[in-house]
């Protein structure tokens, strides 16, 4: 009986060999008139009974058919606890983090592909959410809200018609500050000239409220910073160099009975260093702070002009504040700059960020922060899976480019939760001060600068993450072309890069010196260069060009143009185009490897052949109930089905679910009950069978003719057509069972004769029969899906 249950054991196991279909890579059978997969690899025939566990385990990591229905499918208890143990915490690592770097996927295909695909898949919902993220914290009012505050306070003119952007001296900027300034800053009144009834609170076009006061800072060179010629000593009595740091004024003056004459440091006023458009400006210097009204300001501003505030020596002014609109839960930190160079003159400049500094307020933020629990989550499980990575590569893990793309998108990805919190703090910290002294400037410059640095982290960030989707589609030819073209010909560009950009420097050095003194856009040799990058596109000023030198100018145009546009240019796509033609011709030499499309053909192929195999099923279990008559005895139910192949407790299990009395006999009532649910089964499966039929018979259609290359290496192939398979399946099942029949009548003779201690005896005896492993391993489970059917 140890014989018989071993030979059903091994029956049981034909539901792992079915999975090996879809392992075309490892020589598993595939037929070929279904899917274009290589042949197989033929492999030693042998008859096994008792499948070893070494064996066991490889076939379960295949693809196992599903078992609905009410009958569970019998578990595997080839495999020993021992193994079971083995598979605890480091098996649910390798299988949760299991990537290309961490699965030997050197020698298979299929598993490099597979790997691949779930590496995508999960990569993409980590791609969603990260869009999520980046895209909540902004919209389209944020653009509106800017160009409000940009049309109010730059492009406005007052009486005098001075706008920001005409300020070029000292009085066109006080001017514009008791004109159009004040009238933009304070807002109590209707269009009919009501009043707003909000007290001194501003109100800006009746939606923005100005935080607490405006301010305005000026940077001072003391006298005699330079040195002046000394032909010129006795007519120049004062001189005030260009601004630098070390030679800021920081003498008291004027007045000296308040902050507008007291000098003060950047860290007593907490200011921070501006870039602007001439040089780099402290946030130290002398400042004044508006009032409320728009009364109060008018008066300070004329004290500051009778006192003379500004002076020769005064390098910058800048005025700043911040606007809150509730609506779109909007902050506008505003930086208005005037700079004053020692050529004379003034050159305005302004900033005006719109930043979402108060987070979580309507439904939509809140499930903003359930994408960023999720975006944590992500950050965590990649930090997990790059530690495994560089646990088994070590330092060779750095020698590619897409590893060094992962640890900058975590790092930046880290940098940018920490600011996350830490803005939050800060901001509920400010507005609890601001809120409690209306008084005071509101300072959101820091907040707003951090915030501007953090939403273009997280949009170089989102740029790196959508470029990563090459690393995980790589696995195709076509996908490939890009990467393998530019890595081939890395080397010819380099030295091509050295070459254009010394023509490219030379011509910026000659453009320079010769158009900087009167041409804007080569006044400096940082905007040079990007002049002339602007002229490869066809953007270009040639008049300019012109008229700063009538001789100079046309040579060095039509020059460059020739030697950069229609020489170098041209160069570069020649060698990307050569590059491109080895790739492809390449690529289209190489022999095809296992894609997606082929797992896809796979898939359907399994799924076809386990609805064949269910129809077929459904046959034995009616030839079963036909071949008694009237009353059918488990005897006779069992004794046709152990002929065509199936296990006793399989048999049983079946039998037993349609035998309600228990009494062994299916009567009249219990065989119709049977043969109704076999009718639907086999109405369902007929349908299912048709519809991939039909499908796949269109993608055949569909698909493109083969090659005489492609007929030639079919031709070469042999395989087995699927009915005489299934022929010689049960040829060998009927063989087996004779040979089980004859091994424990033979274990029963030795028991009754007391042999079955003896050495050398065993009562799971392996019974070899030539010819007929390969087709018992490959015979499919009947059973556990038969059970699925009833």
């Amino acid at each position: 009986m140890k014989s018989r249950n071993n030979r059903a054991s091994s029956h049981l196991t034909g539901q792992v060999e079915l999975g090996n279909v879809g392992n075309v890579g490892n020589g598993a059978w595939v037929n070929q008139a279904y899917c274009g997969s290589p042949p197989p690899i033929p492999r030693v025939i042998s008859t096994i009974y008792d499948p070893q566990p070494a064996l066991q385990g490889s076939m379960d990591s295949a693809y196992k058919p599903d078992s609905s229905g009410p009958f569970p499918e019998t578990p595997n208890r080839a495999e020993p606890a021992q193994s079971k143990k083995r598979r605890g915490c480091c098996s649910f690592i390798k299988g949760l983090w299991g990537t290309t770097l961490t699965e030997n996927t050197s020698d298979n295909r299929e598993l490099f592909v597979r790997t691949t695909l779930r590496e995508l898949v999960v990569y993409l919902v980590f791609l969603v959410d990260i869009c999520l993220l980046t895209y909540g914290m902004t919209s389209s009012s944020t653009y509106y809200y800017t160009k409000a505050m940009t049309d109010l306070f730059v492009n406005a003119a007052g009486e005098s018609g001075v706008k920001f952007q005409s300020i070029g001296s000292m009085n066109d900027f006080w001017d514009y500050t008791q004109g159009p300034l004040l009238d933009g800053l304070y807002w109590t009144r209707w269009y009919n000239d009501q009043p707003m009834k909000t007290g001194d609170q501003s109100f800006i076009y009746y939606e923005n409220m100005l935080l607490g006061v405006p301010r305005m800072r000026q940077v001072k060179m003391v006298n005699n910073s330079c040195k002046v010629h000394q032909d010129f000593e006795k007519e120049i009595s004062g001189c005030f160099d260009v601004y630098d740091e070390k030679k800021e004024d920081v003498v008291n003056f004027g007045l000296i009975n308040g902050t507008a004459w007291t000098y003060h440091t950047e860290k007593e006023i907490k200011g921070s260093s501006h870039w602007g458009l001439l040089t780099t400006y402290s946030g130290a210097g002398f400042y004044q702070d508006l009032g409320r009204t728009k009364d109060e300001s008018r008066v300070v501003l004329t004290e500051l002009i009778s006192n003379l505030w500004l002076d020769r020596g005064t390098r910058v002014v800048f005025i700043d504040f911040s606007t809150y609109n509730a609506n779109i839960n909007m902050f506008c930190i505003i930086r208005l700059v005037v700079e004053f160079p020692a050529t004379g003159g003034a050159i305005p400049s302004y900033q005006i960020r719109t930043v979402r500094l108060i987070r979580y307020i309507t439904n939509w933020d809140f499930f903003i922060l359930g994408c960023e629990m999720l975006f944590c989550l992500f950050i965590l499980y990649y930090v997990v899976e790059e530690i495994l990575e560089l646990k088994i590569h070590k330092f060779s893990y750095f020698g590619s480019i897409w590893n060094v793309l992962d640890i900058i998108v975590i790092l930046l990805a880290i940098v940018a939760i920490v600011f996350n919190v830490f803005r939050t703090v800060k901001v509920d910290k400010l507005l609890g001060t601001l809120l409690e002294n209306p008084d005071l400037y509101a300072d959101f410059e820091f907040l707003a600068f951090w915030q501007m640095q953090y939403n273009n982290m997280n949009a170089v960030n989102l740029f790196f993450a959508w470029i990563k989707i090459f690393k995980y589609i790589s696995f195709n030819k076509t996908m490939t072309q890009l990467s393998s073209t530019l890595g081939r010909c890395a080397k010819d560009i380099v030295g091509f890069a050295i070459m254009f950009f010394i023509v490219f420097f030379a011509y910026a050095q000659l453009g320079y010196l010769l158009f900087g003194t009167e041409v804007e856009s080569f006044s400096t040799f940082v905007k040079c260069i990007f002049t002339q990058f602007r002229i490869i596109l066809g953007d270009f000023d040639y008049d300019a060009i012109d008229r700063a030198n009538r001789v100079l100018g046309p040579i060095y145009f039509v020059t460059y143009v020739f030697f950069v546009f229609f020489v170098l240019l041209n160069m570069f796509l020649a060698i990307i185009n050569d590059t491109y033609s080895e790739v492809k011709e390449e690529l289209s030499s190489q022999k095809d490897e296992l894609q997606i499309t082929d797992i896809i053909k796979q898939s359907y192929m399994k799924t076809f052949t386990k609805l064949k195999l269910k129809n077929e099923k459904i046959s034995d279990v009616e030839k079963a109930l036909h071949s008694g008559s009237g009353e059918v005895e488990f005897r006779d139910f069992r004794e046709t089905l152990k002929e065509l192949g199936h296990a006793d407790h399989e048999i049983s299990a079946a039998f037993s679910q349609f035998d309600r009395d228990g009494n062994q006999i299916l009567d009249e009532a219990e065989q119709e009950k049977m043969k109704k649910e076999l009718e639907e089964k086999r109405d369902a499966l007929s349908a299912e069978l048709n519809d991939l039929g039909t499908k796949y018979g269109k993608d055949l259609h569909e698909k493109a003719p083969a090659t005489a290359h492609e007929l030639k290496r079919r031709g070469s192939q042999t395989f087995i057509e699927r009915e005489q398979f299934l022929r010689l399946s049960r040829q060998v099942l009927h063989l087996e069972s004779s040979l089980s029949n004859v091994s424990s009548r033979i274990a029963l003779i030795m028991e009754k004769i007391g042999l079955e201690d003896l050495p050398g005896s065993s009562s799971n005896a392996v019974v070899s029969v030539p010819g007929t492993s390969e087709l018992t391993s490959r015979r499919p489970t009947i059973y556990p899906e038969l059970n699925g059917l009833m």
